[in-house]
């Protein structure tokens, strides 16, 4: 782990060069810290990333609101599904709001484990 004093910028532990715990007067630092470059990653929380319904990503349009954006786009130019809404479940499974709705009008039960159906959260 880095020293939180090298990260502001200021001078870096430094060692005592006699070995001993008590008074030796040369000292030298261990390094010091000129660039910091932060790297991150993230991932969603979810067992699939696709629809098991239409098989499309989660994060894309379902099939039914991609073919109306492009039936909508080409004759009105504006209206369609812009959003297509991703739903999870208790069972932490993920789908369209708009597969899934047509889903559980069929079967109240998750598509991919069969636990009774309940919408844990909603988002894009």
């Amino acid at each position: 782990m880095v020293d939180q004093a090298c990260v502001n910028g200021e001078s870096a532990p430094t060692t005592n060069s006699s070995g001993g715990g008590g008074g030796g007067s040369s000292s030298s630092k261990l390094f010091t810290l000129k660039r910091w470059n932060a790297v991150a990653m993230w991932s969603w929380d979810v067992e699939c990333d696709t629809c098991a319904i239409c098989r499309v990503q989660v994060m894309d349009a379902c099939l039914r609101c991609q073919s109306e954006n492009n039936s909508t786009s080409s004759s009105a130019g504006s209206g369609g599904r812009q959003d297509c809404v991703v739903v999870w479940g208790e069972c932490n499974h993920s789908f369209h709001q708009c597969c899934m709705s047509l889903w559980i009008k069929q079967n109240n039960r998750c598509p991919l484990c069969q636990q009774e159906w309940t919408v844990q959260k909603l988002g894009k």
